[in-house]
């Protein structure tokens, strides 16, 4: 393959990847240059500096009237460089103006120069779960390593990741609320790089659903859950998985030794449903299968000691 071909692929790629970062929908649409055009570009144009003003990289805010009134919130992940944070946040609004140009609502969770995310909308949307319209991306070549073992480790590192990312903090209108990027090991040279963040205004159970929603997404696709890389975003929350670093962010080591998740904490698993007999049942059929035995050996060794037949004689065959 000519230099040439390799860099086009590249850009393609990379081009595909940052349209499909922006999610455009609608409850109702306008026209360009009205009312609502006015308020949706003045809020987004001061987004990144009011991004940046706070400690926890996380802004909401609303302007003016029905049924022009426009919400708008934009964050960075915890650790972001102001100046980066800034920069995604400003080219993010740029691209959501230019693309969705008469659409109320919509939301990107670009990864360059950091992950931030961005989403404007017609109606309030604070502490609302919204898991639709989702967006994915799956990248990269097939795993090359033992595909039970890259389930194993890659589903455990998933649930713990669910029950910490869900896990609220003392600063609930932080960046750091509902986030976490962790890594573990797949062999001696390879490792698995993952990151999961929901708005902060969501309740942790409705984090922990978004999450889960997402890492089943790609769990249960059976064309690219041996994929090496892969993104799902939502309104609520994204979700990303790579063999190597991303988006800047600060990677914790899940050590395997550490201790799994409580089996009481339901809400730490990726499945709802428990497959599972409860521990009555377990017993009532421990029980019920001891009390049977002892009564048919009870009945034979009655039958022992009298001699008696307890089954019925059989008719005569008649010649």
């Amino acid at each position: 393959m000519s230099l040439c071909s390799i860099l086009c692929f590249v850009l393609i790629s990379f081009h595909v990847a940052s349209v499909s970062a922006l999610v455009c929908w609608n409850n109702r649409v306008f026209t360009p240059n009205d009312t609502y055009d006015a308020n949706r570009r003045l809020i987004l144009s001061y987004l990144p500096s009011n991004v940046t003003a706070q400690n926890g990289l996380n802004y909401n805010s609303s302007i003016g009237q029905e049924p022009n009134r426009i919400y708008a919130t934009g964050m960075c992940i915890p650790g972001s460089d102001l100046v980066e944070c800034s920069e995604c946040i400003r080219t993010t609004s740029d691209a959501l103006i230019q693309r969705c140009q008469n659409r109320t609502e919509a939301y990107a969770w670009p990864h360059d120069p950091t992950l931030c995310y961005v989403r404007y909308s017609n109606t309030s949307f604070l502490g609302s779960l919204d898991l639709n319209p989702r967006a994915n991306l799956t990248n990269g070549a097939n795993v090359t390593s033992d595909l039970t073992e890259f389930r194993k480790i890659w589903e455990d590192l998933a649930v713990r990741m669910i029950d910490a990312a869900s896990t609220s903090n003392s600063t609930p209108s932080s960046s750091d609320n509902y986030y976490t990027a962790n890594t573990a090991a797949l062999n001696p040279f390879q490792e698995i790089y993952a990151l999961m963040q929901c708005t902060p205004d969501l309740s942790s159970s409705d984090c922990k659903t978004c999450l889960r929603e997402s890492v089943r997404h790609y769990r249960d696709r059976r064309c690219c859950n041996t994929r090496q890389g892969t993104r799902v975003w939502r309104p609520s929350c994204y979700f990303r998985m790579e063999m190597y670093t991303f988006s800047k962010a600060s990677f914790v080591n899940f050590s395997s030794a550490s201790p799994p998740p409580h089996a009481d904490d339901q809400g730490s698993k990726i499945n709802n449903d428990s497959k599972g007999l409860s521990a009555g049942i377990v017993v009532a059929i421990t029980v019920s299968t001891v009390v049977g035995v002892l009564i048919l050996f009870v009945l034979g060794y009655v039958q022992c000691l009298l001699g008696v037949d307890l089954h019925p004689p059989s008719r005569p065959i008649r010649h």
